[in-house]
């Protein structure tokens, strides 16, 4: 009789999804903190600028689908090293046009590889849906809301850390020294992780020859209990043929797409509107919004456990709502900053409200309801800052204020969705469900 060893533990699995999670999702901020620098050297119109801070969530909002459903046939390992190792490529080819072009010869006609670059570098932010998987088939059902906000709320946490730290590199270094620290960084990550990460223990008794019944058989007694549930694609599918799932994708599209969206905007809102300079713009953000966004998910999550997440979803729109507004009136410093954390709590919350309602209301089909969610809600980080970008275009300076008129409209639009999705609750089992526990 053959005997099959499983390598790793849960603490391994969750440390190295965590790890590659943190160093993928830093992409999101790879152009924001610093953008006055590009526009300045490229000559770029806001409409440009809003498409090259965006550029990172087109493929890290984009290939979360199909890298997740991947994960059900090979394992989170081999997905996380393909979206980092892209990543790696396209901050190479980033580092050699800054070391070649930067600053006389970064002119416009290079925008589209300087575009292309971010976008390449921007897949490592879709191991999201990767190590959300490799988190959960590593730990039991009772434990996945504790050990998913670690991996969730610690992997999000890079974006802020580097909103602070970019600036200040650009004033020590330099952008061209910034960014091959920042490749350095990205290796030596991708590194970290191959060698730290393991595939959950169904996959490596795959990997050694058993079939799949004998390798779930086998997986439960290391403590996995939950698995692939077949074909990850027709779950998508299913998800997509129901309409409340497309409800939920909207909210997320304001909410996470948002919250990926004023992250790499607001640096140059602070700097247009308020005359900031770059490293004190980046910090700003990362301190006043992007960092408490991130952490306030978890009490938002338990909010919406207590009080329902139609509710929660409310109430944080109504604060984005509100918040957005006062960005759109206000030129005074102090009340364009609570307005700007007033925007982090809304935001923050809202997150974990839309995610609370995915089981509840695509009950028949969560796994790819999740996907399309996160996936095509995150690709607001794309859509939106070149919308913003537009009315910089239209009114000149003034335009990175009145263009938070964006987040007011999508802010009633996601009011009046949760509102109308709370009136289904029956049509779905909601309120029966809830009855009979």
């Amino acid at each position: 009789m053959s005997v099959h060893r499983i390598r790793g533990s849960s603490r391994r699995g969750l440390a190295s999804a965590t790890l590659g999670f943190f160093v993928g999702f830093a992409g999101v901020v790879l152009y924001g903190p610093v953008a006055t620098e590009f526009e300045s050297a490229m000559g770029l119109s806001g409409l440009a600028l809003g498409l090259l801070v965006g550029a990172p969530q087109l493929t890290g909002s984009l290939l979360r689908i199909p890298f997740g459903a991947w994960v059900d046939e090979v394992g989170p390992r081999k997905p996380f090293l393909v979206l980092l190792s892209l990543s790696i490529v396209g901050m190479a080819g980033l580092s050699v046009l800054l070391v070649t072009a930067y600053p006389e010869g970064l002119s416009m006609e290079l925008y589209p590889l300087v575009f292309f670059c971010g976008a390449l570098s921007g897949c490592g932010i879709a191991t999201f849906s990767v190590g959300t998987t490799q988190t959960s088939y590593w730990y039991p059902k009772d434990r996945q809301g504790t050990v998913l906000a670690v991996y969730a709320g610690l992997g999000n946490s890079s974006p802020g850390l580097f909103t602070l730290l970019l600036p200040i590199a650009l004033s020590a270094l330099g952008l061209t020294t910034s960014y091959l620290v920042w490749f350095a960084f990205l290796v030596l990550g991708t590194v970290a992780y191959a060698a730290l990460a393991v595939d959950p223990p169904s996959f490596q008794l795959r990997e050694q020859g058993l079939d799949t019944d004998e390798a779930r058989q086998r997986a439960e007694a290391y403590g996995q209990e939950l698995f692939p549930g077949g074909d990850a694609f027709a779950s998508v599918r299913e998800a997509a043929a129901i309409p409340r799932t497309w409800g939920l994708v909207a909210l997320f599209f304001t909410s996470f797409g948002g919250f990926l969206a004023l992250t790499v905007w607001l640096p140059s809102y602070w700097t247009a509107i308020h005359g900031m300079g770059v490293q004190a713009a980046g910090a700003l953000t990362a301190i006043a919004f992007t960092l408490p966004a991130a952490v306030l998910r978890v009490p938002g999550g338990y909010l919406s456990d207590r009080i329902g997440g139609e509710v929660t979803a409310v109430g944080s729109f109504v604060v984005v709502g509100i918040a957005a507004l006062g960005l759109v009136v206000t030129r005074t410093y102090g009340t364009a900053l609570g307005a700007t954390v007033c925007l982090a709590v809304g935001i923050g919350v809202a997150n974990a409200a839309v995610f609370q309602l995915v089981p509840k209301y695509v009950p028949e089909a969560v796994g790819g309801a999740s996907g399309l969610v996160g996936g095509l809600g995150a690709f607001g980080g794309f859509v939106v800052p070149p919308v913003l970008g537009l009315f910089v275009d239209s009114f000149g300076e003034s335009g990175y204020a009145s263009g938070f008129v964006v987040f007011v409209a999508l802010a009633l639009v996601s009011v009046a969705l949760s509102e109308r999705l709370y009136r289904t609750r029956a049509s779905v089992g909601v309120d029966a469900a809830a009855a009979g526990e």
